[in-house]
């Protein structure tokens, strides 16, 4: 099937309850669905075909979920990017997609525009907001006045969605995933969290070319025909106000969000909270976090987990035991195992990588089938999480297998280690990591943003989780930022930044 079947059955089922809305504007899923319509017909006009890749690199607005829908009814290849991404990090996905067209937006185009300098493809480039064209078509004149649209019949295993992973360890590869893979995680995520009502408003905070914003927001949304509540960017104090505004919302969110959130709530509690749940996922979910989240809003967080090579394939279930700390258990169709270095299972308890296999499993990488066949075996996806089982099936994320510190020949989990130091009311982000050590390998570094007006000292921070953990685990060096520490476009960390940023110290 096509996944623009979705917005098409809830366009004919509940045309005019609101799909989306943006800075005030409401458009209907009937509207939607003529808007997407009109430029699928207008991109076919210009000459794209099904199977045809086009690279879109838009922020949060209507018409990146308008674009999105059009490309899917058209069956071509939609290679979602960050719109802040730079000239070195365009070039490579540029060059290793090959689209045959570019839509984009301003003030978003100086880095891309780098980019088409020095190269003809894609030969089709096209952009919101651009006074003349030049170097880019008016997206806005490539709407067709034809609403009436024949959508491609695309086989489930059809590539639909083609996304960069961050490039922690070299370039970033491109993960390819099918309607198959993307129409099912939503129907699944969709169908196991309860019955909503037609009032539940989506809050949109996430953004659109994640495959965390892509499945749980606009997908799952467009599948049970509800409202999205459209942010271009987050602003806690905004996102507060449609909780206290709405019947009733769900929100899903990363680590760093909910943090905000928390933060202002604290200075200002909400009169009333109409938060139904609430999801997190893209990075682990500090337990501090989760307990001050729930008292200040009176709404439960489930925590997640997902990976672009897997969109949320693990989930704290809904309406039943939950596990402070854990991500949970596989949603329904997935199945989950803990291996050794060999690919043979452990017992509950122990440590070892996280496998996950279930119907969002990516088709593979694009143009590199080597680290396809390492990545999946026997249909077995390896994530590269270090995890747990315990003995009731819920799964633990112990750290990254790649942000392992291993002092002295133990090994250190930095998670573990950020959990104590979020512990400290005085501490507003924290991320630990190994640095070079001449004697013992690697040693324990932490980078602490501390809240205004904090008094707490570095001494105070390694006395205090010096006290709760192993004599080898706690950080011998610490760090304060002033700013903010560095994160991914979905609010994640940075942790390779935060290195680089280390040795130019």
């Amino acid at each position: 099937m096509n996944l623009a079947q979705y917005l098409e059955d809830s366009a004919r089922n509940h045309p005019n309850q609101i799909a989306v809305r943006y800075q005030g504007q409401p458009v209907t899923f009937q509207d939607l669905d003529r808007t997407c319509n009109r430029l699928a017909n207008g991109l076919t006009g210009l000459g794209l075909s099904p199977g045809d890749r086009c690279v879109v690199m838009l922020p949060n607005t209507l018409e990146s979920i308008t674009v999105y829908y059009a490309l899917a009814k058209m069956g071509a290849v939609i290679i979602s990017v960050n719109f802040l991404y730079r000239r070195h990090e365009l070039e490579h996905i540029i060059k290793d997609s090959n689209p045959k067209m570019f839509i984009g937006s301003e003030p978003y185009l100086g880095e891309i525009s780098k980019v088409f300098k020095k190269q003809t493809e894609p030969t089709i480039r096209l952009a919101l907001g651009v006074s003349e064209e030049k170097d880019f078509r008016r997206l806005e004149n490539a709407y067709s006045d034809k609403i009436e649209y024949s959508t491609y019949p695309a086989d489930d295993d059809d590539t639909l969605n083609i996304l960069y992973t961050s490039g922690t360890t070299g370039a970033p590869k491109g993960v390819m995933l099918s309607h198959r893979n993307l129409a099912r995680t939503a129907k699944i995520l969709a169908e196991m969290r309860g019955k909503m009502t037609p009032e539940t408003v989506v809050i949109g905070v996430l953004p659109i070319y994640h495959v965390y914003g892509i499945t749980s927001v606009m997908n799952v949304s467009m599948y049970l025909g509800l409202t999205i509540e459209l942010f271009s960017q987050f602003d806690p104090e905004k996102v507060i106000e449609v909780v206290q505004k709405e019947e009733q919302t769900i929100i899903f969110a990363v680590p760093t969000m909910y943090s905000r959130l928390i933060q202002i709530a604290s200075q200002k509690p909400p009169k009333r909270s109409s938060l139904k749940f609430c999801v997190s996922g893209g990075a682990s979910l500090p337990v501090e976090f989760l307990h001050r989240f729930e008292t200040l809003f009176k709404s439960k967080i489930y925590e997640g987990y997902g990976l672009t090579e897997a969109p949320v394939c693990v989930e704290n279930p809904y309406g039943k035991l939950t596990k402070p700390g854990s991500i949970g258990l596989p949603i329904p169709e997935f199945n989950a195992r803990i291996v050794d270095e060999n690919g043979a299972g452990v017992s509950p308890g122990e440590v070892g990588e996280l496998t996950i296999k279930g119907p969002g499993v990516m088709k593979g990488y694009l143009n590199l089938p080597r680290e396809t066949s390492e990545a999946i075996k026997d249909g077995w996806l390896y994530t590269g999480d270090i995890a747990r089982m315990d003995a009731d099936g819920y799964l633990y994320i112990v750290d990254r297998k790649r942000d392992l510190v291993i002092r002295g020949g133990y090994n250190v989990y930095p998670r573990e280690i950020e959990e104590v130091l979020y512990q400290i009311p005085d501490i507003m982000e924290a991320a630990v990591f190994g640095v070079p050590h001449s004697d013992l390998g690697e040693e324990v570094a932490a980078v602490v943003v501390l809240k205004e007006g904090a008094r707490i000292d570095t001494k105070e921070i390694q006395e205090y989780v010096k006290e709760r953990v192993a004599p080898y685990k706690y950080p011998r060096i610490i760090r304060t930022a002033e700013a903010p520490l560095p994160k991914s476009g979905s609010g994640k960390i940075l942790k390779r930044e935060i290195r680089r940023q280390w040795r130019s110290k």
